[in-house]
């Protein structure tokens, strides 16, 4: 299967000729899975030690929740929490890349001029300044699908045909940041962003149909509602379920892992590497 092309990051190249494991800091007091919901800069601390002790290649910063339902928060309450720890995580792991989770243009420049390296935009572009600001960060950009917002995106569910749709909704947001200037895009299909549970197993049956863009494709589907109202449990009991699916993710053509558990996603991937004879 084709590999998607590198991307600069921190300055150098990042291939993806090995998956990436990105790890998730939520510092949101309402984030679906308590295990990496932290906001005492000791636990955060703590945390990200953890995470990079393990192996993730990158973390993932979130200071406002997306969960379905989920209260939006001002912008100066995401400032507040994003900024109160950030200079602390880049100086504390220089040598970590760390993306920063908001829809928001201004936070994204804040954050890429306190040290962040990434920006992981689940909305895909709501701000209409997003691109302008991408196109003169220049930092990799993660678009994600996901229809209206997270307080609405439970009733955008219908699609004409699926996962089609979802590619062609994409392809539009994706022209749009490369007319702007922006170089670095990951791509995100939004598992559980205006989809139903029926819906998130049938785009991860065609994850390969994503490999149609020319850019490095990341899955999100760690410890979600998919796997564990499937299995009967809780957010809590789904490493098992999240496991599966992200052996089958990258078998499909996952680029990277986007996970609440470093350690089980990276011991995925030298599994798969492994198998596929890649070294590492």
């Amino acid at each position: 299967m084709k590999q998607s092309k590198s991307i600069q990051i921190k300055g150098r190249l990042m291939s993806f000729h090995v998956p990436k494991v990105m790890g998730i800091l939520n510092l949101t007091p309402d984030s679906f899975y308590e295990g990496n919901r932290k906001t005492n800069e000791s636990d955060i601390l703590g945390l990200v030690e953890k995470m990079v002790s393990e192996g993730a290649d990158m973390i993932d910063v979130g200071a406002v929740s997306t969960r379905p339902g989920s209260e939006e928060i001002s912008i100066d309450e995401e400032k507040k929490r994003l900024f109160s720890i950030l200079p602390q995580l880049c100086e504390r792991f220089p040598e970590t890349p760390f993306s920063i989770d908001t829809f928001r243009a201004e936070i994204a420049q804040e954050a890429v001029a306190c040290g962040a390296s990434l920006i992981n935009d689940i909305s895909g572009g709501m701000d209409d300044g997003m691109p302008e600001t991408m196109a003169k960060l220049q930092v990799p950009y993660i678009l994600m699908h996901m229809r209206g917002t997270p307080q609405t995106m439970t009733r955008l569910t219908h699609y004409d045909k699926f996962p089609e749709d979802v590619i062609l909704e994409l392809s539009a947001k994706i022209s749009r940041f490369r007319l702007a200037g922006v170089n670095d895009i990951i791509v995100d299909p939004g598992f559980g962003f205006a989809k139903t549970i029926e819906q998130n197993f049938e785009m991860f049956e065609k994850l390969e149909y994503f490999q149609s863009f020319d850019s490095p494709l990341l899955v999100g589907i760690s410890r979600k509602k998919t796997i564990y109202q499937t299995l009967g449990t809780n957010a809590e009991e789904a490493l098992n379920g999240t496991t599966y699916l992200h052996a089958i993710a990258l078998q499909k053509g996952a680029n990277i892992l986007r996970v609440h558990d470093v350690k089980s996603a990276v011991e995925c991937v030298k599994m798969y590497a492994a198998l596929k004879k890649i070294p590492l």
